[in-house]
């Protein structure tokens, strides 16, 4: 599995959810709603779900083993990291001029 684009839309609410990311896999296969939440021991990723008749949610797409899920968490949360240098570079470069 080859992640060739992880798009991140940060969310600029309070709260626990960080973004909401896009990625896609071997230029083939995209995978959308996929949530950057802050919990108490740091950033991890939530996998796109809905909720069932009985109040649950369940995973409409997830990784088989968490090796799989490791590369996508790591993957995203990189890229995630980045956009947030990116936006503080341009916030500080924009109070210098």
């Amino acid at each position: 599995m080859n992640i060739t684009d992880v798009r991140i839309r940060k969310v600029n609410q309070e709260g626990k959810m960080k973004a909401i990311v896009s990625i896609t896999i071997d230029n083939e296969l995209v995978i959308h709603d996929i949530k950057v939440i802050e919990g108490e021991k740091g950033l991890f990723i939530a996998m796109p779900s809905r909720k069932t008749s009985n109040g649950e949610f369940r995973d409409i797409a997830h990784p088989i083993n968490s090796s799989a899920r490791e590369s996508l968490q790591q993957a995203i949360l990189a890229k995630y990291e980045q956009v947030l240098l990116e936006d503080e570079s341009i916030q500080e470069s924009a109070i210098t001029q």
